[in-house]
């Protein structure tokens, strides 16, 4: 499963890298309201909980599917160039069209791509299609049903209410996180540029994104996530929006007509590898055979020679290496040259990471 970017056509002015804060802060109230998806931020979530009070928190807990696993587009960058600041980007939320900020708003209070939305000029109070749209929401969701219904009534209360939250959330903890992040996603935000200026999309792409690969003829790059989708880049351009907060996570938003946006984790703030479907699955299906967890056991106290575990497991030689080498070909044993002899251990650091590793993969 994957995404696949088809990036040919795009030529050098069609190619932009930047932080935004507003994706940024997206980012940041998505670990916010899903904790549990990321536990090497829980120091982080702990403090901005804090420095927020009870009553941010619910206002926050309204509006939480607008940053749910199904990002609403109203967060991500509409114009080029960029905004400086989340102060403009801000500003360009609230002059927005009512029926604009309705057609970006609708798609994320509903959360899915698998059931379409009505365009805006049919999402007025009473009409058949509205009522339609928030009985599908509110089956999603009692949160989601309720912020469908004050969306329909009152679309512009609703945006001037959204306003408040995001920039009582920036006084409470962002400005002061993003201080300290924007300059480190600025610099990597330029040596991105300076790649696209010499290199094609495709190859800069798959430098940026561990899990991404070329794939195919052309300018084509799969991202491997737990989605279908091929999306055809050019003509709007491709803008790159590296994020600290993102982690695990790996956003593509190609439904609006003005660009096609894709927010990372910079591997410049993000902690670790991140693995592949593939490696993941390899991993799993590496422990779900019984002799290969008896022989993980034996590897757990200490690095273990082939015949010694042989002899232990009253097993052959030739079964024993056969075992090792599906476990060190899915990570999970380290294998070391001692003179004559080769010593064999688990990875232990690796197994402790699965449960995460999992969790992210399904997340991302």
């Amino acid at each position: 499963m994957s995404i696949v970017l088809d990036l040919g056509g795009l030529g050098p002015t069609d190619l932009v890298a930047g932080p935004s804060a507003l994706s940024e802060l997206m980012a940041s109230l998505h670990v916010l309201a899903e904790p549990e998806h990321h536990p090497e931020a829980a120091a982080w979530t702990a403090r901005a909980a804090e420095a927020g009070g009870p009553a941010l928190h619910d206002e926050l807990s309204v509006f939480a599917p607008l940053w749910a696993r199904f990002r609403c587009r109203l967060f991500f960058p509409r114009t080029l160039p960029l905004a400086a600041n989340l102060d403009e980007e801000l500003a360009a939320v609230e002059a927005l069209p009512t029926d604009a900020f309705l057609d970006l708003v609708a798609p994320g209070v509903l959360g899915t791509t698998a059931q379409s939305v009505p365009p805006a000029r049919e999402l007025r109070p009473g009409a058949t299609a509205s009522d339609d749209y928030v009985r599908r929401c509110l089956r999603r969701s009692y949160a989601r049903g309720e912020l469908a219904r004050q969306l329909i009534a009152a679309p512009r209360d609703l945006r001037g209410r959204l306003l408040a939250v995001l920039r009582a959330a920036d006084a409470a903890f962002f400005a002061e996180d993003w201080r300290t992040l924007r300059p480190t996603l600025e610099n990597h935000s330029r040596t991105v540029r300076r790649r696209l200026a010499t290199r094609s999309p495709a190859d800069v792409l798959t430098e940026l994104l561990p899990t991404a690969s070329r794939v195919g003829p052309g300018e084509r790059v799969r991202l491997d996530k737990l989605q279908i989708d091929e999306v055809k880049v050019a003509p709007r351009p491709l803008v790159l929006v590296p994020s600290a907060r993102v982690r695990p996570h790996l956003t593509v938003k190609s439904e609006h007509g003005s660009c096609v946006v894709v927010q990372y984790a910079s591997r410049d703030t993000a902690l670790g590898d991140q693995l592949t479907l593939k490696d993941l699955h390899r991993r799993l299906m590496a422990l779900t055979s019984p002799a290969r967890m008896e022989l993980c056991r034996h590897l757990l106290g200490e690095p273990i020679t082939t015949s010694e575990l042989a002899a232990r497991l009253g097993s052959t030689e030739p079964q024993v290496s056969r075992a090792l080498r599906t476990l060190r070909h899915a990570g999970l044993v380290t294998s070391t040259r001692d003179g004559k002899l080769v010593r064999h251990r688990l990875a232990t650091d690796v197994l402790q990471r699965l449960g995460q590793d999992v969790l992210a993969t399904m997340a991302r």
